[in-house]
């Protein structure tokens, strides 16, 4: 019988664990029933240390998600193109499915309906709870054209598979156009060239005539770099903290501020910033800096809450190739000195599409498992908005489901092989209420009446414990 508790000299702390961590190290490698692969023990044991501290965003990377976290961050890569997070532990009550923060626009994913809010429980007919995210993303990435099936579940009870085939995601961070005269602006990720490219289109707006607004979407938008959500803020704040970071090491604590030599908006201009749950992390520093500021007046849905800040670790093991570790070393903070995470940021207007029962989700699931728009499209080319919208009749006499939402889907087929829509005004009701705050209503009044990020939590902190004190006060049921 071996034992792991022989008489060793007391050490106290840290030491004692190392030293514990080597002896079971050493046991393992000399006594288990099998030989011991070294690199399975290393791997494995940092895995799980990064998984006891049970925070989705403090990972274990291998060789490969190090080459994979790279691909990402240049915008170049093999997969699906779907933006995900995944909570480490896993319980009946709650199992750690895969959530989808965002599809990214024109990729696999997003063809096939996946939405924010979805969750992938399966993956080729494997249960997502009991995966790593390194895994995970092993399974969705791989050579191009390959395909990987995905089961989604929708809502708490409409589950639906997909077969999603692999291939090249390149992400383009900037779209935009005019509408009228008020500039439009999709950011779909924070890279290092989002600020640069929102600029050129801002300075393309002047070009065509100048504007008297601007919408910036941040729908969908993941997130990335927090310094190109800081460099994008600077282009509307003149001055002050754009955001600042706060942790239990002094290094991590700083204030990124924004200069008046970059600002390019006049102040004034009337911006609304349109939100949704699938604005995520650098998306919520930039909505949250203009909020703040009282610049910009948000528009949608409840941001996703993610409010911490990572850092990426290279490690080297013994043949040189780099693996690594991604942990939280600080939580972010608005101008206000307000933290968000795992709360989000709520728009000043809410404003949400149709919500479907699970009957219409279900239809629209059969709809698009009969692929009957794809084959309708291919056999009727160069369809106009009136061929559209008398083919969206027909399908809602079929499947009953919202005539805008059917005439945006043959719509987005009908562009499939043409250069992808910048903006919907038919479908979108979001966008729709933003031009009309720039148009009919007065900005200024507007955006003053709204409270800061740190106004809007203290009120809500008030808000309960007034409710929790009139439940005391309540009599006691005889």
């Amino acid at each position: 019988m071996f034992s792991c508790s022989a008489q060793q000299p007391k050490v106290s702390g840290d030491a004692q664990y190392l030293k514990n961590f080597l002896t079971v190290y050493n046991y393992l490698q000399q006594y288990y029933v099998e030989d011991v692969d070294e690199k399975t023990l290393y791997e494995g044991a940092l895995r799980g240390m990064m998984d006891s501290l049970q925070d989705p965003y403090t990972v274990y990377l291998d060789v490969q998600d190090m080459r994979g976290l790279t691909d990402t961050t240049s915008g170049n890569f093999y997969g699906v193109g779907l933006s995900i997070s995944k909570m480490n532990k896993s319980t009946p009550d709650k199992p750690a499915y895969v959530d989808v923060v965002s599809p990214i626009e024109d990729t696999p994913g997003f063809k096939a309906g996946i939405q924010a809010g979805d969750k992938i429980i399966e993956i080729d007919g494997n249960p997502t709870p009991e995966m790593s995210m390194e895994d995970v993303l092993s399974r969705l990435r791989g050579p191009k054209g390959t395909p990987v099936e995905v089961t989604i579940l929708r809502g708490k009870t409409v589950t639906f598979k997909r077969t999603l085939i692999r291939d090249l995601i390149q992400v383009p961070v900037v779209n935009s156009a005019m509408i009228g005269d008020i500039g439009y602006i999709k950011l779909i990720q924070f890279t290092p060239d989002t600020a640069p490219d929102m600029e050129k289109a801002i300075k393309s707006f002047e070009e065509k005539g100048g504007y008297k607004g601007l919408v910036i979407d941040l729908r969908g938008n993941p997130g990335g770099l927090l310094d190109s959500a800081v460099a994008c803020a600077d282009k509307f704040i003149d001055s002050g903290v754009v955001v600042s970071t706060k942790s239990r090491i002094p290094s991590e604590n700083k204030a990124f501020s924004a200069s008046k030599n970059n600002t390019i908006v006049k102040k004034g201009i009337p911006i609304v910033v349109l939100i949704n749950k699938g604005s995520a992390s650098a998306s919520e520093i930039l909505s949250g800096a203009l909020k703040d500021y009282h610049i910009a007046y948000l528009v949608g849905e409840r941001t996703y809450g993610k409010g911490s800040v990572q850092q990426v670790v290279p490690l080297r093991e013994p043949d040189k190739t780099l693996d690594g570790i991604k942990l939280t070393v600080a939580r972010y903070y608005s101008p206000s000195d307000c933290n968000i995470d795992k709360i989000g940021i709520p728009p000043d207007r809410e404003v949400k599409f149709t919500e479907y029962t699970d009957e219409q989700t279900k239809a629209f699931i059969q709809m698009t498992d009969d692929e009957v728009i794809t084959k309708y499209v291919e056999a009727h080319q160069n369809m106009s908005e009136d061929d559209i919208a008398k083919y969206a009749a027909v399908l809602q006499k079929q499947y009953n489901l919202d005539l805008k939402l059917l005439r945006r889907l043959i719509r987005l087929e009908v562009n499939k092989t043409k250069k992808p829509l910048v903006y919907d005004l038919d479908y979108d009701v979001q966008l729709n209420e933003a031009i009309k705050i720039i148009k009919e209503e007065k900005f200024s009044s507007l955006v003053r009446s709204t409270l800061t990020l740190k106004e809007l939590q203290e009120k809500a902190e008030l808000e309960q414990k007034e409710k929790e004190k009139e439940e005391a006060e309540k009599p006691a049921e005889k």
